[in-house]
């Protein structure tokens, strides 16, 4: 019996000695990485019915994903309008930069891991892209057009950036 017990104690032994004094939620991670394959699965899956995948996608699809993942993750991770999704896992700091908020992620465990992908545009940028992709093979129209509005946004975005710059450089 006690070989039982201290086999069930490994896993904790383990990410103590991962982690050693800093504070990983490797538990959370855990779950967000199963419920990031479990979503993936179910996508596969949906997929392999619906048919053969094409060859390639096209460079026109290519392109409006990227933009489209690039500006989902930054409304997601960043923007005032949804910090009520990540008001549960953060705490406002303050603004950062043009139209976006500073947020320091809070809690312990299952909390602090989600709020670390929240805000982390580069983390969960891979969860936007996976779904995208996954719409572009299963519903392509209504897909494009979603990524298009995004893709355009992205565009917007940088064109106001350039715009500010030239009048900046323009005022000297």
């Amino acid at each position: 019996m006690t070989d039982a017990l201290h086999l069930a104690d490994l896993p904790r032994e383990e990410a103590d000695r991962y982690r050693g004094a800093a504070d990983r939620p490797l538990g959370g991670y855990l779950g967000l990485l199963g419920a990031y394959s479990a979503a993936t699965g179910l996508g596969a899956l949906a997929v392999r019915r619906r048919g053969p995948l094409p060859d390639r996608p096209s460079l026109t699809d290519l392109g409006l994903v990227a933009l489209a993942t690039f500006r989902s993750s930054r409304v997601l991770t960043k923007d005032s309008v949804t910090s009520p999704l990540r008001a549960p896992f953060t705490e406002y700091e303050g603004p950062a930069g043009n139209a976006e908020l500073h947020e320091h992620v809070r809690g312990r465990g299952a909390q602090k891991a989600m709020g670390e992908l929240l805000t982390c545009p580069f983390c969960v940028s891979q969860w936007i892209g996976t779904g995208l992709t996954f719409g572009m093979l299963l519903a392509p129209r209504a897909t494009r057009q979603v990524a298009g509005a995004m893709s355009a946004m992205a565009v917007s975005d940088l064109l106001q950036f350039v715009r500010a710059y030239l009048e900046k450089v323009s005022s000297r």
